[in-house]
């Protein structure tokens, strides 16, 4: 792999906000080109007017806002089309992230994605590009069987509905997961962008944390295994290590920044790995 190729995955990748960095926005464009991808998070107690208005901050910073949407959240269909609606003609979204949500059971219709993205609201809402959550680690309360006919039924309904897909993964401490997961993918046929989830640098204490909360395991089994090589593992060095990895085996299309409360500080590492002035 060339320092070219590295260097435009750094300058690509797309990053995870959150409403409560929204005051970093300005000084990320320092690191950040316009057009960027910035997911803009949804956890549970939080409103889709927040995230609304999130999404318009990305978008009036000349950012691209994709907005994560937990289906279990919406009460009813007609909530998921006037979100949509919203999203696209006040912030300028072009593409959403579709994913259950951590909510144990729905306070609507829609238990499973598939579920939501039958419905018309999407096309309605003129979107014609959709992301979906991938688990190359699998989830802490879902069976992995369930999980992989999940990802492949999801996969085929957007085919059919002509939408633009791509399957964005939950984050890993190393390559060996992720290019597992890529590999099955592709031998079953699909054919979405796949981009890999990469724990951007953070405080050891608080990847440990997202880690058990988002099922991450062969990864964070490491981790526990091998105590003295942990800041190794998952410093800035990591995410460098495991770019390289993937960029090396060409199996995904992209990769996914996961800052963890640090929206900043990994658009900074991201923009120094692009210039070269990283590792």
């Amino acid at each position: 792999m060339t320092r070219s190729a590295l260097a435009e995955l750094a300058a690509t990748a797309s990053i995870e906000i959150g409403v409560r960095e929204l005051g970093d926005l300005a000084k990320s464009r320092a690191s950040l080109a316009p057009g960027r991808r910035i997911y803009v998070s949804h956890p549970p107690a939080q409103t889709w007017a927040e995230t609304l208005e999130a999404c318009r901050a990305v978008h009036d910073t000349e950012l691209e806002p994709v907005p994560h949407i937990p289906v279990r959240l919406l009460p009813d269909a007609s909530t998921f089309a006037r979100v949509l609606r919203d999203l696209v003609r006040d912030a300028g979204v072009q593409e959403a992230l579709l994913v259950a949500g951590d909510a144990p059971r729905a306070i609507g219709p829609y238990a499973a994605v598939a579920e939501a993205l039958r419905e018309p609201a999407l096309r309605d809402a003129g979107l014609e590009r959709v992301s979906f959550a991938g688990h190359p680690e699998g989830h802490p309360r879902v069976a992995l069987e369930t999980i992989r006919r999940a990802e492949r039924e999801k996969a085929t309904i957007a085919s059919g509905l002509g939408l633009e897909a791509a399957f964005v993964t939950q984050f890993a401490f190393e390559a060996e997961p992720l290019l597992a997961w890529a590999h099955a993918m592709r031998s079953d046929g699909v054919r979405a962008r796949l981009v890999a989830g990469v724990a951007g640098p953070a405080k050891v204490s608080t990847l440990f944390k997202y880690a058990l909360r988002c099922g991450v395991g062969a990864s964070i089994r490491v981790l526990a295994s091998n105590p003295a090589n942990a800041s190794d593992l998952i410093g800035e060095r990591a995410p460098l290590a495991t770019m390289r990895a993937l960029a090396a085996d060409g199996a995904f299309d992209g990769m996914h920044f996961y800052g963890f409360g640090g929206f900043l500080r990994t658009c900074e590492w991201l923009a120094q790995v692009a210039e070269g002035r990283a590792g």
